[in-house]
């Protein structure tokens, strides 16, 4: 029992192969790019706004459309619902993201230039945790804004979830909600070292395999 956990051991501690790391150095160019385009875009048309109200939400800033006039008017709708305005102080997540990402940025560059197996299996673990965890607290912050609405609101509406992926009718107004570049590059980012670490752990156990039949024979 102990030879093939002391086997697994030292496969962790293995340097990894140049072709890997030469992917995972590639992989920094759309992580770093990320930071240039929007997370996400919500749009919003009605009768009274025909070409509707856009917002941009950047991995450190909040934008509206038409120099910034939309993010006025979308929350001063927002105001006579009782929802709170949209800006970084609400999505407070705007605030850690950057840091994360400049921290995936510094692990990968490691990883490219002196990571071994053990460090890019960790790279790929916690770049799939913060991917998952910023996704959740978005879906998470976009239900707090719909469902703690001040009672004393002019109109009353029943709490509600904004659009989180795809179009939604909210009272007159028809919200679309989709991921934007930055969302796609972080995607490949993740997808990308993922599929680097799974490479290396199935050559390596390949690699066992064969080393294994060899001393049988």
């Amino acid at each position: 029992m102990r030879e093939p956990i002391h086997k697994f051991w030292e496969f962790l501690s293995r340097p990894i192969e140049m072709r890997a790391r030469a992917v995972l150095a590639a992989l920094i160019v759309p992580l770093a790019l990320s930071f240039a385009f929007p997370l996400w875009n919500i749009s919003m048309k009605a009768p009274q706004y025909p070409n509707g109200l856009t917002l941009d939400v950047y991995l450190y800033k909040v934008e509206g459309g038409n120099e910034g006039q939309h993010i006025q008017e979308i929350n001063t709708l927002n105001h006579y619902i009782g929802m709170a305005p949209i800006n970084r102080e609400q999505l407070s997540d705007l605030g850690w993201m950057p840091f994360a990402i400049g921290l995936l940025i510094l692990l990968t560059l490691r990883c490219a230039a002196i990571g071994d197996v053990r460090v890019l299996v960790d790279l790929a673990v916690l770049s799939t945790y913060v991917s998952l965890f910023s996704l959740s607290r978005f879906i998470y912050r976009m239900y707090v804004l719909g469902h703690y609405l001040d009672p004393h609101a002019p109109l009353k509406v029943e709490p509600f979830t904004p659009a989180i992926f795809g179009t939604k009718q909210i009272a007159n107004f028809t919200v679309s909600s989709y991921p934007r570049g930055a969302t796609v590059m972080l995607a490949a980012f993740v997808t990308g070292v993922c599929l680097v670490a799974i490479w290396v752990l199935l050559r390596g156990r390949s690699e066992a395999l064969r080393l294994a039949r060899t001393t049988a024979t």
